[in-house]
This record gives structure tokens, C-alpha cells and sequence, in this order.
């Protein structure tokens, strides 16, 4: 089996310059922190308000759902009005969102909702939040996408992808910095750090090219339109492997390590920096310099996380934690700019915005079934979660090597 020369369509019509480049960085670099704190602090939160293990996976799961069904509405609707406003939204619905999080958590704390009720507001509060949230990413892709020509475009997605990953190392950080004034800091510091972006961008990035709906009514594609469906599916079962590890993390540590929850958050975001920084390396040492076909680097990444859930599903002990988190880490930091790259140049000029919003669900439609069945793991025995990963991505990883890439694409 070989793989084809890797060329792809040209979609764009130039390199992205700088600034636009800082300034999307900026808007995803502010999503990724709070969603580092978010993973970081909300077990340990949810447990210190009354809410057990299936409640607080099942408001990750719920969220992550909408984030799916909602994202390539975004992508679509970008096309017809722009790049930018698709962005701002995304924006300040993280930061509208993480302050309402904040608040009912604060009443929660307070005695003044509890039970039930507490686990339905936040489902919604949060679903809220992601509805919106998902705007983010498939705007800041699709406008990187709208300047960018095909040979550049794994190095100019892996650059920006490189946002997500500084965040998750940089929100880890701060959320065990800020924790020590209350595990709702973390919130209150992902609001302000993403209404922060959403001024900057709107007043300094460029509206960009003109929306592509009037140019040409976009086609509809979807999860399995034969040119992107490997990278799709690939991704998301990437993800659901990783959601499975990660939202079970916090609970193993606690109870590993017999932590309080400001140190099970603390340790919970040690162990997700490793991870990040790990998939910082890849992306900028490997992926941008990566000439080949985008499926060469979807096998390393799948390979890499294999071996990190089996080491975890077999090891237990802060060290092997941390070298698992690594593996994973650098795993994804392979995969998904490959995923991009590879999903944007299959399609024409007037479906960047569409790929971009599919891609940008892939992550969240991982998230759907992994913490909650991680929950449902986690109480039968600690590994069970790790184990049950580590069974999807060998799946994902026989289904990547067996796939024979088409031929080149078509130039748009």
C-alpha cells in the first residue's frame, strides 16, 4: 500500500499574514485556556456541590453534543456573512457563558440550588454556552483557510492549532495559580480572558474575503462525503479515546492520590499541561514541517495514542500518569492538524467554511460519549475507561492503515 504525492486544491490565494494570524490565535488561545480550566476544576467542583461522577460527565457530554450538532451550522453560516462576526459570537458566548457557570455554582455553594435542579440548569447553562462557543473555531479555521493556498495549509492550521495547545498549557497553570482563591476563580478568569479577545478582534482583524454565498451557493457536505469521511471519523474516534481518559482523570488522581479538590484540580491540570506541551512539540516540530500526505501523520498520531491509553490502563501511579498524558498528547498534536489539512484541501473554495465547521465538531462529537461512559466505567474499576479507549483507537488505528488514499485532488 502506498500513499499518493499529497498536493490538494488550492483554495486559497496566498499566505495568511501576520497580524490575522496573532489575532486568531488569540481568540482560540482564550477558548482552549477556559476549557482547561473547565476540565480541570469541574470534577472536584461538581463533587464538592453534591453531584456524583455520572452528573458532572453527563454536563461535558450534554454540552459537547451541542457543540456537534451546532459547529458546522456556524461553518455554513460564515460562509453567507463572513468570517469575523462568526468569531465574535463564538467569543462572547464563552464569556457570557463561563460567568453564568460561575454564578450557579456560586449558588450551589450557597445551598440555594441543589439536587436535581442544580444538575438541569447546569446542563443548560452549559449547552448555552457551547451552542455559541462553537463558533470559535470553525470562523478562525475557514478565515485561515480563505488565505491560505494548499501547500501551505498543514504548516498555517498546525501554527494555529499550536493556539489550543499553548492554551491547555497555559490554563492548567493559571487555573491551579487562581484555585487558590476558590475553585469558581477559574471561571470568573476564562470570562474576562475571552471578552478580552472578542475586543481585540473586532477591532483589529480585517472583515476577509468576501462571504462565499455570494459568490456561489455552497454544497452541503457532511460527516461521510467520501473525500473527508476517513479524517472525520478518525478524529472523532480519536477523541472519544481521549474524552474516555481525560474526563475520568480527575477522579483517578483524587482518589489515587487521596487529593482534596483544589489539589485534584491542581494535579488534574499538571497532568493535562504535560499533555498539552506534548502536543505543542509535535505540531511545531513535526507537523509544520510535514510535506507528505495528511494520513501519514493521522497513523503516527494514532499509533502514539494507543500506546498512551495502554500505558495508563496498565500503570497506575502519578509518573506513568504523566508519561500517558505526554503520549496522548503528541498523538493529537499529529492528528488534528493532519485532520484539517487534509479535510480542507478535499473540498472547493466555497466548502472551506462547511469542512471547517465538521472539523471543528469533531473534538466535541468525542466528547458526546466519552465522559459519560467514562463515568459509567470509572465506577466499575479505575482502568476500566483507559481500557475502553484503548480498544477505539486501536479500532481507529487498523481502519487508518488498511484505507488507501485517492488520487490527487483536483485543483479548484
Amino acid at each position: 500500500m502506498t500513499d499518493a504525492p499529497y498536493q490538494g486544491s488550492l483554495a486559497g490565494t496566498e499566505k495568511l499574514a501576520r497580524q490575522p494570524m496573532v489575532l486568531l490565535f488569540l481568540g482560540l488561545f482564550a477558548t482552549a485556556a477556559g476549557q482547561a480550566f473547565v476540565f480541570a476544576i469541574l470534577p472536584p467542583l461538581g463533587r464538592s456541590v453534591g453531584l456524583d461522577e455520572i452528573r458532572i460527565t453527563a454536563i461535558i457530554s450534554t454540552s459537547a453534543l451541542v457543540f456537534t450538532l451546532v459547529a458546522p451550522f456556524w461553518g455554513r453560516f460564515s460562509d453567507r456573512v463572513g468570517r469575523k462576526p462568526v468569531i465574535l459570537i463564538g467569543l462572547m458566548g464563552y464569556c457570557l457563558g463561563s460567568l453564568g457557570f460561575a454564578l450557579l455554582f456560586f449558588l450551589a455553594g450557597q445551598g440555594l440550588v441543589t439536587g436535581l435542579s442544580l444538575f438541569v440548569i447546569a446542563l443548560i447553562v452549559r449547552s448555552l454556552q457551547a451552542a455559541t462557543m462553537s463558533a470559535t473555531h470553525p470562523g478562525c479555521t475557514a478565515y485561515a483557510a480563505d488565505h491560505t493556498v494548499a501547500q501551505f495549509r498543514i504548516k498555517t492550521l498546525s501554527r494555529l492549532s499550536s493556539a489550543n495547545s499553548i492554551g491547555m498549557i497555559m490554563g492548567p497553570v493559571m487555573a491551579g495559580l487562581v484555585a487558590g482563591l476558590g475553585l469558581l476563580a477559574p471561571l470568573v478568569v476564562a470570562s474576562i480572558l475571552s471578552g478580552l479577545a472578542a475586543v481585540v478582534i473586532a477591532a483589529k482583524l480585517a472583515k476577509g474575503v468576501t462571504p462565499r454565498a455570494t459568490q456561489a451557493q455552497p454544497r452541503r457536505i457532511g460527516y461521510l462525503d467520501a473525500r473527508i469521511r476517513l479524517y472525520l471519523l478518525s478524529a472523532i474516534g480519536a477523541f472519544t479515546g481521549f474524552a474516555l481518559v481525560q474526563q475520568t482523570l480527575a477522579f483517578r488522581l483524587q482518589d489515587m492520590l487521596n487529593l482534596s479538590g483544589i489539589e485534584t484540580a491542581q494535579y488534574t491540570g499538571w497532568a493535562m499541561m504535560a499533555s498539552a506541551i506534548s502536543t505543542l512539540f509535535m505540531q511545531i516540530v513535526i507537523a509544520q514541517r510535514f510535506t507528505g500526505h495528511p494520513i501519514q501523520l493521522v497513523r503516527w498520531g494514532a499509533g502514539l495514542l494507543v500506546i498512551g491509553t495502554l500505558t495508563i490502563s496498565l500503570l497506575m501511579s502519578w509518573v506513568s500518569v504523566l508519561i500517558s498524558m505526554a503520549l496522548i498528547g503528541a498523538g493529537l498534536g499529529l492528528l488534528m492538524p493532519a485532520v484539517a489539512a487534509g479535510a480542507s484541501v478535499a473540498v472547493g473554495p466555497e466548502e472551506q467554511g462547511g469542512v471547517s465547521g465538521l472539523v471543528s465538531a469533531c473534538p466535541a462529537a468525542g466528547f458526546v460519549l466519552g465522559p459519560i461512559s467514562g463515568g459509567f466505567l470509572y465506577q466499575y474499576s479505575p482502568s476500566a475507561a483507559a481500557w475502553g479507549a484503548a480498544v477505539i483507537l486501536i479500532a481507529m488505528l487498523i481502519v487508518t492503515l488498511l484505507h488507501r488514499p485517492m488520487g490527487l485532488a483536483q485543483p479548484a
